[in-house]
């Protein structure tokens, strides 16, 4: 069985840190991909970064390029995202999830189909 447990989040101010772990089990971790979603209230849904175990191969949504760093350690079965100058309009639930590598997913255009429960992440201004 498939697992994936967030933590890490939390309360924090605009331009401070704060960094996610996403515990998995229950598959083989170097074929999969590593996704880091979240959704903000009244807002879609967005894909926010995602790391290849696989390749090493990541990527990051626009908006937060240059703050946030994704990382995975094979020995511990788990991703991290490290999140730095924080905004408000960061705050949301995030949710990590996982799936078999392919490209497309890396870059959000195919569905994950593993998920976590969220974890939320609060930026106050």
């Amino acid at each position: 069985e498939v697992q994936l447990v967030e933590s890490g989040g939390g309360l924090v101010q605009a331009g401070g840190s704060l960094r996610l772990s996403c515990a998995t089990s229950g598959f083989t971790f170097e074929d999969y991909v590593i996704g880091w979603f979240r959704r903000a209230p009244g807002k879609e849904p967005e894909g926010v970064s995602s790391i290849s175990n696989y390749d090493g191969s990541t990527h990051y949504v626009d908006s937060v390029k240059g703050r946030f760093t994704i990382s995975s350690d094979r020995a511990k079965n788990t991703a991290y995202l490290q999140m730095n100058s924080l905004k408000p309009e960061d705050t949301a639930i995030y949710y990590c999830a996982a799936d078999v590598y392919y490209e497309e997913r890396l870059y959000f255009s195919m569905p994950y189909g593993d998920w976590g429960q969220g974890t939320q992440v609060t930026v106050s201004s």
